[in-house]
């Protein structure tokens, strides 16, 4: 079996489009209108994507609660410079072991971004 992609729910697609994509420089695969939705494909076109799904039925209120996405950065410290430098709130640095570090940020919905770094 093979893991390919994690869809989350977001209220404007053109927003997470700009965090995503502009911001942490994820590749779009794929932006195209369903039957009522509008879908965004992110990530390396031969691995796991991200599905933006952007529907206009009622978004839940908190819908990334408990939901983290981890993403390894190729150049943690030059992607967490222009997170700041564009007014995102980053977390200090988390090392729960010696050969790992990473950062939350929050999307433009609330869904909690893991940006890891492997040190060994």
């Amino acid at each position: 079996m093979t893991f390919v992609w994690t869809t989350i729910q977001v209220s404007d697609l053109d927003r997470s489009l700009a965090f995503y994509h502009d911001l942490l420089g994820m590749p779009l695969c794929e932006r195209f209108q369903g039957t009522s939705n509008e879908i965004a494909m992110l990530g390396d076109p031969q691995g796991t994507k991200l599905e933006l799904l952007c529907s206009p039925a009622p978004k839940a209120e908190n819908p990334g609660q408990g939901l983290s996405l981890g993403l390894a950065p190729e150049d943690l410290d030059q992607l967490l410079a222009k997170l700041q430098a564009a007014g995102l709130e980053v977390s200090p640095p988390i090392s729960p072991n010696p050969n790992l570090i990473f950062h939350f940020v929050k999307d433009p919905d609330g869904y909690t971004v893991q940006l890891v770094k492997q040190l060994g």
